[in-house]
């Protein structure tokens, strides 16, 4: 893979210049402003699945319509993420920030008053579709606003620290809208977000583009990579209430694969490719669009399992459930930025991301030893509080790394990459830990007489299961990111926001 020419400064060298950076001056208010947009598409991952059986309950639908009310969003969201970091390159940053963010409030006031479950489903759906025009652009103007090398690994910190910590976030707002308020609470508290957001953004936010010609959207490359990354979602959702061996998982997953062996081809023969090689070909990138694709599988058995392990076995309310994962948050959030402000520079993503990658598989396994008979104290917050400490230490770095001396054309699709890789990694993680946990249970009961007792203590082990495959995961990812990643700080090309308008 080619090497770039550019690193990045270490401690000590003298700050870039920062002339030619229109944002500079108004960057950490700017980052306020992005950590909102970020925490509300985050949040709106988990923040409904709490309130789902109020909202069943008030609409009357059934258990089968209740898993496509998280899915629409899922599909929308991770199918089109590419194009929606695409269309940020071709016209503007802002524009999409803000295009996105208000068809996000727009569109969550829908569902928040849906009178029926068609009404409901179709807001989530456009839900996914503005989160994925306001995601990847909300990373690539914290890429071209933050150049300095120091303020960027704050920066970087932060928002990887609301990556990983927006979903327990979620857990427990839900848990309080749904208890205190209404489940409906759930979709109108984005507006609330969005509009904060919006402001910001309108009066902080100058228009950055390229100079030269706009390229063309690459409309082949766009069908095939949304249809293929659809596909994909579609037969790994499938996968969680159906066969592997039905023709609606394995069909599915199988057209995905082809279509996106097609895009991949087709990327190295259009003039102006949606995703260039170029952004995936390097090493650094590479090893860090991988990690958060792993850490994304993983992540998913932690919140998942652990909250029924909490409610089912430990009798947990929803806000008692939120609460349980703060503390994971707080040291997810301290070593996030600890990594990035003080270490990459330092390190670089080498020794961090495989060493936080290994310190959250120590957790995970540690979580792993739970049983019928543990408790909160005693058995859970040891290992949350060491896994926030591994995503952190390795989350943040690769975030950074993965949209670091991108060209200033390429910084939203190298955005998109990384969420993609984000809601990919959730996809495959709900399917095969669910998957693993349900043959897990089924095994651990099977020539057992039927018991009360018997029954919690086979879900328990499949959710020890879970937690060990994901350790698993995590370790396997620890060796290949180490094996990936280039020693010392990270290289690319230095990217030097223009500005018109």
């Amino acid at each position: 893979m080619p090497d770039s020419t550019a690193t990045l400064e270490r401690p000590g060298e003298d700050a870039p210049s920062h002339a030619a950076n229109p944002h500079h001056s108004r960057r950490w208010a700017i980052l306020v402003m992005i950590g909102l947009a970020q925490l509300m598409v985050v949040l709106d991952a988990t923040v409904v699945n709490i309130a789902l059986p109020s909202a069943q309950a008030d609409l009357g639908f059934s258990n089968d319509a209740r898993q496509w009310v998280v899915t629409a969003y899922a599909l929308a969201f991770g199918s089109l993420l590419l194009l929606g970091g695409r269309l940020a390159d071709l016209f503007g940053r802002k524009n999409a920030f803000l295009v996105g963010l208000a068809g996000f409030a727009a569109v969550s006031a829908i569902g928040g008053a849906a009178s029926s479950i068609e009404m409901l489903l179709i807001a989530r759906a456009a839900q996914g579709i503005f989160g994925a025009l306001l995601a990847p652009a909300a990373l690539s103007l914290l890429t071209t606003t933050f150049t300095d090398p120091k303020e960027r690994g704050r920066a970087f910190g932060v928002y990887g620290a609301i990556g990983g910590g927006g979903a327990a976030i979620g857990l427990l707002l839900g848990g309080v809208l749904t208890e205190y308020l209404d489940w409906r609470w759930c979709m109108y508290v984005n507006i609330v977000f969005a509009v904060i957001a919006f402001i910001g953004g309108t009066l902080l936010l100058r228009r950055q583009e390229q100079d030269g010609p706009r390229p063309k959207l690459d409309l082949p490359g766009t069908i095939t990579a949304s249809a293929g990354l659809f596909a994909l979602v579609y037969g790994f959702s499938n996968a969680e209430h159906d066969s592997w061996s039905s023709v609606t998982v394995w069909g599915f997953l199988g057209a995905g694969v082809v279509l996106l062996a097609a895009f991949a081809v087709l990327q190295q023969r259009v003039r102006h490719p949606l995703l260039p090689m170029r952004v995936l070909l390097d090493r650094d990138r590479g090893g860090s669009y991988l990690a958060m694709f792993l850490l994304a599988i993983g992540m998913f058995s932690i919140f998942l399992f652990l909250t029924f392990y909490v409610q089912q076995n430990l009798k947990f309310t929803p806000i008692q459930s939120g609460f349980g994962f703060l503390p994971m948050v707080a040291t997810l959030m301290a070593a996030a930025t600890t990594a990035t402000s003080v270490l990459l520079p330092r390190f670089g993503p080498k020794p961090l991301v495989p060493t936080g990658m290994l310190i959250a598989a120590a957790g995970l396994w540690w979580l792993s030893a739970i049983d019928v008979g543990s408790t909160y104290a005693g058995g859970v917050l040891g290992p949350l509080m060491v896994m926030g400490v591994g995503i952190g230490l390795s989350m943040a770095p690769a975030m950074s790394v993965a949209t670091f001396g991108v060209q200033l054309r390429d910084a939203g699709v190298a955005s998109a990459s990384v969420n993609t890789m984000q809601q990919v990694g959730g996809s495959i993680g709900t399917a095969l830990l669910s998957t693993l946990a349900a043959n897990s249970a089924t095994s651990f009961l099977a020539g057992r007489a039927p018991m009360p007792q018997l029954a919690a203590q086979a879900a328990v082990h499949s959710y020890t299961t879970a937690f060990t495959w994901a350790a698993v995961i995590f370790a396997a990812g620890a060796v290949i990111t180490g094996l990936l990643l280039r020693p010392g700080a990270p290289r690319g090309e230095a990217v030097v926001p223009a500005v018109h308008g």
